[in-house]
């Protein structure tokens, strides 16, 4: 293969430049980057782990890209929508603090089962996230909360640059561009769409119903969400 780096590779030094990466944003608004966190040696060590585990290889991949890292999960962790326990039983590692919605990434291991398993799963596709910082606001009761890059105009202006430069570099990873999918088919959708009319860098992208949406607020519905997944999944 020459100076071709593996896709794991190409995604552990794509995180080590976002740890490098310090944004300033307004009052009550904060980044959380688990790559220069508190936990970043552990972060490193269970990326590491679980990307030369699945990803060691040469194979182009779909882009699956969410909105931005949740504030008690990726964010925490580096992993795009695994939870605590399927991290630790992957790598061996438990960060502290890591919270995930339950059924929301329970629906998703439904999903990669399904398919034909996590090896399958993560041979043809590459989850991320279209902003990839985590983003936290103070409330007005004083608490820190979640926060999604499309819910303050002035916050997605900022960090437009860094979206924008996320998504290309990981095109770089030797990605199949004939189709993205979208998880979150409202604000992150319309987004993402208005940056490709710009852009171009994918043909077609699909829009999925968010996890937490479907467990939440649909859960009666959730095995024709996930005949949705899986046919989207299968697209030719």
């Amino acid at each position: 293969m020459g100076d071709q780096m593996s896709f794991s590779r190409e995604i552990l030094n794509f995180n080590n430049e976002l740890a490098a990466i310090s944004i300033d944003l307004p009052d009550k608004f904060k980044i959380i980057n688990p790559y220069s966190g508190d936990q970043k040696e552990a972060v490193l060590k269970t990326t590491s782990i679980f990307y030369q585990k699945y990803f060691n290889d040469f194979n182009s991949r779909r882009l699956i890209l969410g909105s931005s890292p949740a504030r008690r999960g990726t964010a925490v962790t580096g992993v795009p929508f695994e939870d605590a326990e399927t991290l630790q039983n992957e790598t061996g590692i438990l960060i502290d603090n890591f919270h995930i919605n339950q059924s929301a990434s329970n629906f998703l291991n439904e999903v990669m089962n399904r398919y034909g398993g996590r090896k399958q799963f993560y041979g043809n596709f590459y989850p991320s996230f279209v902003c990839p910082f985590g983003l936290a606001r103070i409330n007005s009761k004083g608490n820190e909360v979640n926060c999604n890059y499309y819910e303050n105009k002035k916050i997605q202006k900022l960090l437009f640059p860094y979206m924008i430069s996320s998504i290309r570099k990981q095109l770089d990873f030797g990605i199949d561009t004939s189709i993205c999918y979208c998880i979150g088919s409202g604000e992150n959708y319309k987004v993402l769409t208005e940056i490709n009319q710009n852009y171009h860098f994918f043909k077609t992208i699909i829009p999925l119903e968010h996890p937490r949406f479907i467990t939440q607020y649909n859960s009666r519905n959730k095995d024709m969400y996930m005949e949705k997944y899986l046919k989207a999944l299968n697209h030719d």
